[in-house]
């Protein structure tokens, strides 16, 4: 798979094996252990990996409660803030509990109820194409964006929901691009003209060999091709955009295809051990079959994007630079952890924008499906070193790079968007509810294809 460009801003991952999510588990009993036996200097924030703050801040969250009002990781000092609200009445010491964790403990004014109920009242007064909003825990406020295309009475409109919920509960900030879903025609995984990134392999509930992939592309097609003008390999079995997500699980049509858990990088690979949820702050990577890999930061979570087709929730947004045809692609940690799939957003690899994914472990939950190999083989990649600045995908990078990249572009998942598959409306209004396409592909046995083997890799297909 060639890959039309690296991006500007080079991306760059550090060397070293796939870390284990789980050591951060035995931070708070050891914490509790601290308390007990009066150790002080245990209070002092723990310098740690992203990985292990994202697996403490949920620890954390339970802990905590309602006094829980957001946390981040502190990519300078490698420590993760959590955000506190109504700490006079900590009669059971939760917040002492927290700093001997190893967290760093701020005290904040909006809890996580307030700004739901923003966010609400911005879902019910300000739902208008071309605008998003996420919770920020470093500000603890709302961020709400608005694109290029909200001008005249529907900035007015906004602006005004914006300045009711309270300058210290919300932002407000104006794009230079447009929001839109980065599906194309090109080159990487093909259905009717569109062109997609795969996002990672999974095994779908029923045991079969499937991959993650944007759900505005599983809506826009049913069959998808390895290869431009190649035969059909996988099938959508679920699909939901807009609404709830935009996500899809595409089922391999045979049964013998190898799916390892790894995201391709052009001339190496880096192992995927599992999926986790995303923590603001945390230094990330996106690979797509457009731009190939770029680099950025996770800047909000829980973040509704209003589409030109509909609205999605709970998206995570980042400043990470995507182009049409990386829908669907890998964002995931230089540890090796699958943390989303590209949905959209604004601006390109050259200017920056805002972008949005799709949380893979709401994807895998909603769909039944498990994560790879759930880490078969793991840092068998990533011992190396890869990046950007080592040229990546070496002379396979760029080669073929004018060929069909740019071809149909923009013409997949907005006119496929709307149209009836199997029978079901996909795509629609804004505002539309959540819909699934789910397909089962029958055949006689006669029908049943030859057994092979085939290696099929995220970002990346088998296609040279």
């Amino acid at each position: 798979m060639s890959h039309k460009r690296i991006p500007k801003r080079k991306a760059a991952i550090a060397v070293g094996g796939v870390a284990a999510l789980g050591a951060a588990a035995l931070l708070l009993p050891h914490a509790n252990a601290s308390q007990d036996a009066g150790d002080t200097a245990a209070a002092a924030p723990r310098t740690m990996k992203a990985a292990d703050a994202s697996d403490l801040a949920s620890q954390l969250q339970n802990l905590l409660g309602d006094a829980f009002a957001g946390s981040y990781f502190d990519t300078g000092k490698n420590q993760l803030v959590v955000n506190v609200v109504d700490v006079s009445g900590d009669q059971n010491n939760v917040i002492v509990q927290a700093k001997k964790a190893g967290a760093k403990v701020r005290e904040v004014e909006n809890s996580t109820a307030e700004l739901k109920a923003a966010a609400q009242t911005l879902k019910a007064d300000a739902t208008i194409p071309g605008t998003s909003w996420a919770v920020d825990p470093r500000t603890n406020k709302i961020l709400v964006t608005a694109d290029s295309t909200v001008t005249g009475g529907k900035w007015d409109r906004l602006e005004s929901t914006v300045q009711n919920l309270g300058a210290g509960t919300a932002t407000i900030k104006k794009s230079a691009g447009t929001f839109k879903t980065f599906a194309s025609g090109g080159d990487a995984i093909f259905a009717g003209g569109a062109r997609c990134s795969l996002g990672f392999n999974v095994t779908a509930g029923d045991g079969s060999p499937a991959f993650l992939t944007a759900g505005h592309c599983g809506v826009a097609a049913e069959a998808w091709s390895d290869s431009e003008a190649g035969e059909p390999i996988a099938t959508v079995d679920q699909a939901v955009f807009p609404g709830e997500g935009d996500f899809a699980l595409v089922k391999y049509d045979d049964p013998a295809t190898v799916a390892p858990s790894e995201v391709d990088l052009g001339d190496r690979t880096v192992q995927i051990s599992q999926a986790a949820d995303a923590t603001v702050g945390t230094q990330v990577f996106r690979m797509g079959s457009t731009t190939g890999l770029a680099d950025g930061q996770i800047l909000g979570l829980d973040a509704t994007v209003n589409y030109p087709e509909g609205t999605v929730t709970g998206l995570i947004q980042t400043d990470v630079c995507a182009e049409p045809g990386d829908s669907g692609g890998s964002l995931f940690t230089q540890d090796g952890l699958a943390l989303g799939l590209t949905s959209g957003g604004s601006g390109d690899c050259t200017v920056g924008g805002e972008t949005f994914f799709q949380p893979v472990t709401t994807a895998l939950e909603a769909v039944g499906a498990t994560l790879g190999d759930a880490g078969a083989g793991a840092g068998a990649g990533a011992d190396e070193g890869v990046g950007a600045e080592d040229g990546v995908g070496g002379e396979e990078a760029g080669a073929g790079a004018g060929e069909g990249a740019d071809a149909g572009a923009g013409e997949g998942a907005g006119e496929g968007a709307a149209e009836e598959v199997g029978g079901q409306e996909v795509g629609g209004e804004a505002g539309a509810a959540r819909r699934q396409v789910r397909r089962t592909p029958v055949r006689t046995q006669a029908e049943q294809p030859v057994p092979r083997t085939r290696t099929v890799t995220a970002s990346r297909t088998t296609r040279g």
